[in-house]
């Protein structure tokens, strides 16, 4: 008797409907998600590349002197996976470095529940003033230099991905750097490699092919001057590189403010801003949000939570109608 009365109970549970943020699903739902998520504050970066699922990056450029203090609020609100780089003309690198150890403090994480992504700049992305190594070595020392300085400044003993900010002035320049990156993933310095600011399809493709450690990053500005990046994005698929998204709202405002995407965003319990993370999610890409707002925080980490969780959060028709007002040629 007691068996058929939970099961009854069960049944009808599992009928019913609760709102949770933003999200409106069944409890049956919330019951399966239990057995799956971690604790917010639990939450790792290598729990979340396990799973194979999307995920948001938060960017940490133009924050200055508030980039400790919005770092912390960003990994209190769920981030975990944080990009930036040494380059102290748009980047504090050391206050990124400060702000997630404060938080992994208080929130008793560790450093491998972090994924800490930084660049190196060449000499023409920096100020000249404030340049990270010495300009007057060899190009394969200034990598190593600022390597060095990123490790020091992160307050950790490998990075996760290091990125080449910008393709060099030559091909012979951009493989001479990739070359000293390899070393640092054979002396297990560096985890991962990527590119980023490479619009052109032949030189990202020339890399490819003459690197012997693959670049798994493109990071790359998402808007309609290049195309949107369909064919780079359609390499990255076919070889396995994740493609980072820039700007990713800057550049596409009108979209996001039209009545269309007001309403889909709508209906989907969402933000205009978060249903555009959403869209670059579905199509199986990485959005950076470099907000400063902590309800924007929130907001972000809700969707990407929602991605995580195995939702569907958009149908194939709704991607097709994001691509149509966007611009987007998928």
């Amino acid at each position: 008797v007691i068996c058929i009365a939970w099961l009854i109970a069960l049944s009808l549970i599992s009928k019913s409907i609760y709102k949770d943020g933003s999200k409106t699903t069944t409890l049956r739902g919330q019951i399966q998600s239990v057995l799956v998520e971690q604790p917010m504050n639990k939450q790792s970066a290598k729990y979340m590349l396990q799973s194979k699922l999307p995920y948001i990056v938060y960017g940490t450029a133009w924050k200055k002197d508030a980039t400790a203090s919005l770092v912390s609020k960003a990994v209190e609100s769920g981030f975990r996976f944080i990009d930036t780089a040494c380059q102290p003309k748009h980047y504090n690198e050391a206050g990124v470095g400060e702000g997630w150890k404060v938080a992994a403090a208080k929130l008793g994480l560790t450093r491998s529940d972090f994924f800490l992504q930084t660049k190196f700049t060449s000499l023409d992305g920096q100020d000249p003033n404030k340049i990270p190594y010495d300009e007057l070595e060899m190009l394969e020392e200034q990598v190593k230099q600022s390597l060095a300085k990123s490790l020091e400044n992160l307050q950790t003993d490998y990075i996760d991905s290091l990125v080449m900010h910008s393709p060099m002035r030559s091909y012979e320049e951009t493989l001479r750097v990739w070359r000293v990156f390899e070393s640092f993933v054979e002396e297990n310095k560096v985890r991962q490699l990527g590119l980023a600011n490479c619009y052109d399809q032949k030189t990202f493709m020339r890399l490819y092919e003459d690197s012997h450690i693959k670049p798994k990053v493109l990071q790359n500005r998402f808007y309609s001057q290049s195309g949107f990046d369909s064919e780079l994005r359609d390499l990255c698929d076919a070889y396995g590189v994740t493609y980072q998204s820039f700007w990713t709202l800057s550049a596409n405002r009108e979209a996001i403010k039209s009545r269309e995407w007001k309403a889909m965003a709508l209906n989907k319990n969402l933000t205009p801003q978060t249903l555009m993370y959403a869209y670059m999610m579905s199509l199986g890409h990485t959005p950076l949000s470099g907000t400063t707002d902590a309800t924007h925080m929130k907001e972000d980490v809700d969707i990407m939570m929602r991605f995580q969780n195995g939702e569907e959060v958009l149908s194939k028709d709704d991607v097709e109608a994001l691509s149509s007002l966007l611009g987007v040629q998928e």
